[in-house]
């Protein structure tokens, strides 16, 4: 159960990713997003299955580094396999997007963490 929140937390993120990249190119966010969002959600519960072999809880930076990792290298192998395209300038987006999600939530909680741990 404690590792479920965070589990959840990442997948909504991956979920609001391919949402908001949807709507920023003027498509229906609804229809297409799952489409966009499935080879990212796979990778994603791929990195926290290997997060977990490794017997890390996934909330520091060493899990949600792997996570992140594989989030988006194996998001975005499984897309073109599927028969997808992927560019340059949409690997560093989704780099970038999914580092600010994926790493942010966790820094917030770390912080969060550090001050309850000194008062």
């Amino acid at each position: 159960m404690k590792r479920l929140l965070p589990l959840v937390i990442d997948l909504v993120l991956v979920l609001a990713f391919a949402v908001i990249g949807r709507a920023s190119h003027d498509e229906n966010p609804v229809v297409g997003a799952l489409g966009t969002a499935w080879p990212f959600i796979v990778a994603c519960l791929i990195g926290w299955g290997i997060v977990l072999l490794l017997e890390d809880d996934g909330l520091g930076l060493r899990g949600g580094a792997i996570i992140w990792f594989f989030t988006l290298a194996g998001g975005q192998a499984l897309r073109v396999i599927s028969g997808g395209t992927t560019q340059v300038s949409f690997i560093l987006v989704t780099a970038i997007v999914l580092g600010v999600f994926l790493g942010g939530w966790r820094l917030v909680a770390w912080l969060l963490r550090r001050r309850r741990a000194t008062a």
